[in-house]
């Protein structure tokens, strides 16, 4: 009883002083992060095999890719979710705090995005790995910007407010990822196909336009309580990415309008 009573107290000095450790907190979140995709990559896997028939039907990279999509899905919904919390249910970044609003965060901000980017780190080898079966040099593109910024963000705690208006845009990974699964299971024609294209088109436009523009907007407001790399890096990121957000979005805004057209 006294050595496990010893090696709880031991185990808990570990947390506190070493993975806990302010300097640590980042790696130690990013190394979270690609444990965590792991597991939602084989949950996926193990998950479909159980209560999806055709799973086993499918080729080899069809499945790598169906496990792949539930990883990020896993992820969007975690980010999405700290994203909304931490805008707009705490006061790190109200306005009812003083001081400069590009420099606040906090341990748990901080781990978020580690997570973030253990994510990014793991979906990004796949591509990688297996390019250009899980997506051509647009997904590279995004990923390594994406990566580069939140990376940047996390270990400066500069901009983090701006890293996570951008990070609610995840909220369209779901239904992406939705999309592509019911048309793998050959369930294009299904009326959860028809519901989940429209709200994919709204939560894209709400989160994905609108929401950049009212960030791009905040940036310019307060463009002078950064550094420079840190407000070109603001600034050029989600300018990239809103550029291939209003590409796909076009493409998303025609498959929609195709789908209505041919629904009965």
């Amino acid at each position: 009883m006294a050595a496990m009573t010893a090696y709880k107290y031991q185990a808990q000095a570990l947390m506190r002083d070493y993975l806990l450790a302010d300097p640590l907190v980042p790696y130690t979140s990013v190394l979270i992060g690609i444990v965590l995709c792991k597991m939602a990559y084989d949950f996926t896997r193990i998950l479909s095999s159980f209560y999806f028939k055709g799973y086993t039907l499918l080729t080899k990279i069809q499945r790598i890719e169906w496990n792949n999509r539930g990883m990020s899905s896993a992820h969007a919904i975690f980010i999405t979710a700290v994203s909304l919390y931490l805008v707009m249910s705490t006061d790190l970044f109200s306005d009812r705090v003083k001081g400069p609003i590009t420099f606040r965060y906090s341990i748990i901000s901080t781990s978020a995005l580690g997570v973030s980017v253990g994510y990014f780190i793991t979906d990004l080898a796949m591509i990688f790995w297996l390019y250009p079966s899980l997506g051509g040099m647009e997904y590279v593109l995004h990923h390594t910007v994406s990566l580069v910024a939140i990376a940047y963000t996390m270990l400066s705690g500069e901009g983090q407010f701006y890293t996570y208006m951008v990070l609610i845009s995840e909220t369209t990974t779901p239904e992406i990822n939705l999309r592509w699964f019911l048309d793998t299971a050959g369930l294009k024609k299904s009326s959860a196909y028809l519901v989940n294209g429209i709200l994919m088109f709204v939560a894209w436009l709400v989160a994905r336009i609108f929401l950049f523009m009212y960030v791009f907007y905040h940036i310019y407001l307060h463009y002078g309580q950064m550094h420079a790399f840190g407000y070109y890096l603001t600034f050029v990121v989600p300018s990239v990415l809103f550029v291939m957000n209003t590409m796909w979005f076009m493409k998303i805004l025609k498959g929609v309008m195709k789908t209505l057209a041919k629904w009965p």
